[in-house]
């Protein structure tokens, strides 16, 4: 079953007088329980395709549907709740609140989908449960490490239970060995069922995807299974 079907989508942007032409038309399916690497070189329009698919952004022309919902030409009121409840967004940069503690930072998406203090504390230590952070629970973000930051944002990514868990290149700030840790940590996400869509420039990140999309000059230029899938244990 489709989760996401993108029909000949473009994005244009206007710098002075010249109008770039980003993504040319671009057609992708995405079906529910894929885990997807999306990668190309600088200028290939992969971020600003994440964008798109992440309802940051809406294309100047084509459609997108996600989960059965026509999301091409929403409002800004309407990305958002489609945002907070089928998107987990994890980011290179964590992206958590400095002086809140673990727990509050992964239940806060949740707020905003109107669950009682009860529900989300209950369900925010499940997740950090999940994603190894039991004993981490009150510590704040500077008191923690990068692999366990990370963990974090992943755990609060996964709090709404989302469709799809986009992830930006989300090992780009840590040393090789808790990138492996993170990897394995997508791959146990994955192996329940989520959807996994991973932007990355690098070989060895994307090789733990099970599906491959590069991109060229606001094209996809191939899209092939991954035969070669990296499972460390």
């Amino acid at each position: 079953m489709s989760l996401i079907k993108i029909t000949n989508i473009k994005r244009d942007f206007t710098l002075g007088n010249e109008i770039i032409n980003v993504l040319k038309g671009i057609d992708l399916t995405i079906n529910k329980g894929e885990y997807v690497a999306l990668m190309g070189p600088s200028g290939s329009g992969k971020s600003t395709l994440m964008n798109l698919l992440g309802c940051l952004d809406t294309p100047t022309s084509g459609q997108y549907i996600l989960n059965g919902n026509d999301v091409s030409q929403m409002t800004d009121d309407n990305l958002a709740e489609i945002r907070n409840k089928e998107i987990g967004f994890v980011f290179q940069t964590f992206n958590l609140l400095p002086r809140t503690t673990a727990l509050d930072n992964v239940a806060l998406p949740m707020i905003y989908a109107g669950y009682s203090k009860s529900d989300r504390k209950a369900r925010a230590t499940e997740v950090l449960k999940q994603v190894g952070l039991g004993d981490r629970m009150d510590h704040e973000p500077n008191q923690l490490s990068g692999g366990q930051r990370q963990r974090v944002a992943v755990a609060r990514a996964l709090v709404n239970k989302p469709s799809i868990i986009l992830a930006d290149e989300p090992t780009g700030n840590l040393d090789s060995k808790t990138s492996v840790e993170i990897m394995n940590l997508f791959n146990e996400i994955h192996a329940n069922g989520n959807t996994v869509i991973l932007v990355t420039h690098e070989e060895d990140i994307a090789a733990y995807a099970h599906r491959i999309i590069r991109l060229r000059d606001g094209l996809v230029e191939t899209d092939t299974i991954n035969e070669n899938i990296t499972v460390h244990r």
